[in-house]
């Protein structure tokens, strides 16, 4: 349990949309101050809430195919995958609190 995953296109479909846990998937890039500042809080949350969620974090540069494919606009995008389909997506850095009943309300 823990600790957040990066996702490429090549292993997208692997990791997130096969998942058998929902997954939260942070679109971000390296240049984006507010995505560093969500970046530990999505660390302590996967370790708190591991194991019913999955959080892994997509570069946007460095994988546009797939922030294409869900129209990532802006960093950071939050969007909530389960049974392999995006049920929910937020964009903008938030805090703790919100992040975690944004992820419950997907489970």
């Amino acid at each position: 349990m823990g600790a957040t995953k990066a996702v490429t296109d090549a292993t997208f479909v692997t990791d997130v949309l096969q998942s058998d846990k929902p997954v939260l998937v942070d679109f971000w890039a390296e240049w984006c101050a507010p995505c560093k500042k969500v970046d530990p809080l999505l660390a302590e949350i996967a370790n708190e809430m591991g194991d019913r969620v999955q959080i892994v974090k997509v570069n946007i540069d460095e994988n546009p195919e797939t922030a294409r494919a869900y129209r990532v606009m802006s960093v950071p995008t939050l969007t909530m995958f389960k049974g392999g389909e995006a049920v929910n997506s937020v964009a903008g850095a938030k805090p703790k609190g919100a992040l975690v009943n944004f992820i419950e309300s997907a489970l």
